[in-house]
């Protein structure tokens, strides 16, 4: 599940954020640090959770500090 949930993020992030090579898409850097705005980040995280099929509370958002944090989110949601 593990390489879905990053695979499902890079998909999401590339798809917003096209300018992008995936490559610069990894678990250590933050949507910010990509150039995602806040809507932006709002709709990778959609996109990202519709892709897995997932449903995370909002409040369960506040820790995610980068791409890494937010796919142990979802992983932790994943059936």
């Amino acid at each position: 599940m593990d390489d879905l949930v990053m695979e499902a993020i890079r998909r999401s992030v590339l798809e917003v954020l096209p300018e992008l090579e995936a490559s610069q898409v990894t678990e250590e850097v933050s949507l910010t640090d990509l150039g995602a705005n806040s809507i932006d980040r709002t709709d990778v995280v959609t996109m990202t959770m519709d892709d897995l099929g997932v449903s995370v509370p909002v409040g369960e958002f506040r820790d995610v500090r980068d791409i890494g944090s937010l796919a142990r989110l979802l992983r932790r949601h994943s059936p």
